[in-house]
Parts: C-alpha cells; sequence; structure tokens
C-alpha cells in the first residue's frame, strides 16, 4: 500500500518508553480509563481477544485473524479526556506479527472517525507512548478512540498487540495525588476496610 502525501506529513516516529506506565499512575498524574469503556476489535484468533490486551499480563497477546487493517475501538459511555495511550509490543518475541504503522482515530462513532497521527514503530520493544493532543489543548475529549494497525513488521499479515492502556489527565493543572503520601495500603487498619460486610 503506498502512503499518500497526508499520510507521509502526518507520520511520525514513535520512541519506545522503558518506563512503565503505571509510575505515572502511582505518581498521580493520570489515571487509567480503559475500564470505562467498552472494547471491541476486528478479528482475532479464538482465545486471543480482547480480554488479552486488558490483562496486565506482558506474556498474553491480542492476536488479528483477517487482512489489514487490523482495528481496536475502544467507545466510552460519556464524552472522555485522554492524554495518552501506551501500547506493549515486543518485537523480539513477535517479530513479523509487530505492528510497523499505527493509526490513532478520534470521534463520536464509527461513521465520523478522524484520523488524529500516524505512527511508526521501528522494531519496537516495550511500552511505547503516544501522546494523543487537540491542538495545542494537552488532552482530547472524545466519546470514541480507534487504533488501526495500517502495516507490520516484514509484511506480516495478522498482528499481535500485548497490552494496551489509556490515560486520562488527574484533576487540575499542576495537581497530582501521589497514593504514597496515604500510607500503604496493605496495612492491617486498611485491610479492616477492604471490604463491604
Amino acid at each position: 500500500m503506498a502512503a499518500t502525501v497526508e499520510e507521509e506529513s502526518t507520520a511520525k516516529t514513535a520512541v519506545t518508553n522503558e518506563e512503565d506506565p503505571l509510575g505515572e499512575e502511582r505518581l498521580g498524574y493520570v489515571r487509567e480509563v480503559g475500564a470505562q469503556a467498552v472494547w471491541s476489535l476486528s478479528s482475532c484468533k479464538p482465545g486471543f481477544g480482547v480480554e488479552r490486551l486488558r490483562d496486565n499480563i506482558m506474556d498474553t497477546y491480542w492476536q488479528s485473524d483477517g487482512q489489514l487493517p487490523h482495528l481496536v475501538n475502544i467507545q466510552f459511555h460519556k464524552r472522555t479526556n485522554i492524554s495518552q495511550i501506551y501500547i506493549y509490543t515486543d518485537y523480539k518475541l513477535d517479530e513479523s506479527y509487530t505492528p510497523s504503522r499505527i493509526s490513532i482515530r478520534s470521534g463520536t462513532n464509527f461513521n465520523d472517525l478522524q484520523e488524529l497521527q500516524v505512527i511508526d514503530l521501528t522494531e519496537p520493544n516495550g511500552w511505547v507512548q503516544i501522546p494523543i493532543k487537540d491542538g495545542n489543548v494537552k488532552s482530547l475529549r472524545t466519546f470514541m478512540l480507534q487504533i488501526a494497525v495500517i502495516s507490520n513488521h516484514q509484511n506480516g499479515r495478522d498482528t499481535h498487540m500485548r497490552q494496551i492502556r489509556v490515560h486520562a489527565p488527574c484533576g487540575g493543572e499542576g495537581k497530582h495525588y501521589p497514593l504514597e503520601l496515604f500510607g500503604k495500603f496493605g496495612s492491617v487498619d486498611f485491610q479492616k476496610f477492604a471490604t463491604i460486610r
């Protein structure tokens, strides 16, 4: 598939981030909002569906089963602020199944999706951070995100994605609430009130 001039102008090269996205969550800068969404896929092999993208286990993965592009649809019940997406891939294990070009799209439903950016990945290994911006604003308010795998390394047909995390900014500007300020959550005092009788 030949890339158009418009795709070339919006294509960016993503940098693999060695940091764990959970670190930003623990520091209170962002919160993970993927659990508030309805997730769907364009295709999957039996036993390698959307539950594998959300299980927080790096050894499991979603495997597509069909023609490119492979789609991950993330639909929110209400308009939600999104600041970044993290995708975990492992080129050493997945080789030709590893995405090499990803498109991020946003809209209110399937019929009005607009492409935000195209990201080129070169043998990614680990978490890939994709910042989501609406012009100069640091986050995007949307009902739906779509992650489209346009091509794979070595012209692979199917794709593997191991984890996806969707982050929203927390609170106001400059405010963050690290969990460490509230003590250890494994203490006896906390465990007393961890469940409702």
